[in-house]
């Protein structure tokens, strides 16, 4: 994974380097630049992970045309033995199919690539740009008062050079000739072809294949384990991989103290998995200190977001201290499979069905957003197998009425990928762990993180300011002080109003309290009682 950026049009070289700098931390490994002859410059800030010799960027295909990526490209081998195969290639890197593809189709190849990708193809005639389908890896752009257009990794990069910085939309692709082109129309975003009958060899088979996938490395990998289920089964597949190469697995959670509910869950997964595992401490004092920083590189004041990617900060840091670049994570089940506890609340089978493609849709300003930029923070690449597009499909096209949650019937969230992983003759997981009840990442790293940051936040903001939180933010009010409070400090770094309309608020639906947290759901563990006997009964 890398940083990216661009300008079309006469540009000094020097504005760009001083741009791309912003985004360092992207790409600790190696810098470079590409200079047009109209004066168009694209750079690249690398954080080498395939093909650390010769993998370097901008990437030259086989006549004027320069490719910088950020990303994972899966099936760039296939591309090069098939449709590619009379290309001369200059490297082993996976970004460079991108750049060669373009020279056979044009801007017309956005569906041939499986991966995730963020991308800027520049020959000195004309551009193109592309983002991948679900929004795994993120993408701005913008035009400044001479008209020229700016392309980067991240907003801080471009935001005071640009008139109004706006996020590049997922599934898209942009040419000057040809404006947005939306490329990626799957057919499980109409609600109504969820018509499939669950299979759970099917969905089993299909998550390992996308895990496999994603150890393509020339570096070591771990992974981020929570304890709960989705990174539990990440880790639990990869280790399994992993095992006949004889490659060790390294696991990493994090919690304000050792009795965290993640992290003692976590620990117990990685004993039972046998990994190699880290735990990372961080206390109330520390994560409060890091907010601002946190908020510079999310580049939201969205308040589910900053409170999950605090932890995730501190957990990236440790990651890359003990070696490690490559991390896979649990993120989009939640939203495949209608995890979170507001699911329960879904008044009917079709709604159910139709608020899961809504937010799997909306992960690039949620989920995909945090994963990418807590973990990049420290030049670290997390990779997302339930964002695979196969199991995607797989996933998505299952009829609502066997994933949606009925605890009367002993059917708990995310029941129909449980019972995949539930074999018992060859377990993946402990029983306890596999029918473990979702915990949101902000509340398992320690109820008392989000209890301290809404404290905090009270005695920071005062009554006075609050009450006029609709005049100084007309766009995404503020509806908390915990918000208010982000919202500063997201205005602190960027204060344009275009900055602020990037942002889209996690709110759950079906719910009176739209406090994100999971604990204030009807359906937590505390609001039950006898739990164990809906447990038992599965």
């Amino acid at each position: 994974m890398c940083g990216i950026i661009s300008i079309t049009g006469p540009s000094p070289v020097e504005d760009i380097r001083i741009l791309s700098r912003r985004m360092k931390h992207r790409g600790p490994d190696e810098f470079d630049v590409q200079i047009f002859p109209d004066g168009s410059v694209i750079a690249h800030e690398r954080l080498s992970i395939i093909d650390l010799e010769t993998g370097r960027q901008p990437i030259q295909g086989c006549k004027d045309a320069y490719v910088i990526h950020n990303g994972e490209i899966y099936n760039h081998m296939e591309l090069r033995k098939t449709i590619l195969k009379n290309h001369t290639f200059r490297s082993h890197c996976d970004s460079e199919v991108i750049v060669h593809l373009y020279e056979e189709f044009g801007p017309h190849f956005c569906n041939m690539l499986d991966g995730v990708f963020a991308f800027v193809v520049m020959d000195g005639k004309s551009f193109m740009a592309g983002r991948d389908p679900i929004g795994v890896k993120p993408m701005y752009y913008g035009f400044d008062q001479k008209g020229r257009m700016y392309f980067s990794s991240e907003m801080k990069a471009i935001h005071d050079y640009v008139i109004k910085p706006e996020a590049f939309p997922p599934g898209y692709y942009y040419t000057p000739e040809t404006g947005f082109v939306r490329y990626f129309k799957p057919r499980w975003e109409d609600a109504g072809i969820a018509v499939e009958s669950y299979d759970p060899v099917r969905l089993r088979k299909a998550l390992i294949s996308s895990v496999e996938k994603r150890l393509m490395s020339d570096v070591p990998l771990g992974v981020l384990l929570s304890g709960g289920l989705d990174s539990s089964l990440v880790a639990s597949i990869t280790k399994r991989l992993m095992e006949a190469s004889g490659r060790p697995l390294h696991s990493f959670s994090v919690g304000i103290s050792k009795d965290a509910p993640d992290m003692v869950a976590a620990r117990e997964v990685a004993a039972f998995l046998g990994t190699i595992h880290h735990e990372v401490v961080f206390t109330i004092k520390e994560g409060l200190e890091a907010l601002e920083k946190v908020i510079w590189h999310l580049e939201t004041y969205d308040v589910t977001t900053v409170r999950a990617a605090t932890p995730m900060y501190f957990l990236s840091k440790a990651i890359r201290e003990a070696g490690i670049k490559v991390v896979l994570s649990g993120e989009g089940s939640d939203e495949i499979f209608g995890g979170y506890l507001y699911f329960h609340n879904a008044p009917s089978d079709e709604e159910f069905q139709k608020e899961t493609i809504r937010r799997v849709l909306r992960l690039s300003t949620a989920d995909c957003l945090r994963a990418d930029k807590s973990t990049m923070a420290h030049g670290i690449e997390a990779r997302v197998p339930f964002l695979d597009l196969k199991f995607l499909e797989t996933a998505i096209s299952i009829r609502p009425e066997e994933k949606r949650p009925d605890r009367s019937k002993g059917k708990p969230e995310k029941y129909i990928l449980r019972k995949a992983f539930d074999t018992r003759e060859d377990p993946w997981l402990p029983e306890h762990i596999l029918w473990r009840q979702k915990e949101q990442f902000g509340d398992g790293v320690g109820y008392s993180w989000i209890d301290r940051v809404v404290d905090y936040a009270d005695r920071m903001i005062s009554d006075q300011a609050f009450s006029r939180a609709s005049a100084r933010y007309p766009y995404n009010t503020p509806d908390t002080k915990e918000a208010f409070l982000f919202r500063t400090l997201f205005e602190k770094h960027f204060p344009e109003e275009g900055a602020a309309q990037t942002v889209l608020k996690w709110i759950p639906k079906w719910q009176a309290n739209t406090d994100p947290s999971g604990r204030v759901a009807d359906q937590h563990e505390k609001h039950i009682e006898n739990i164990s006997k809906v447990v038992t009964t599965i």
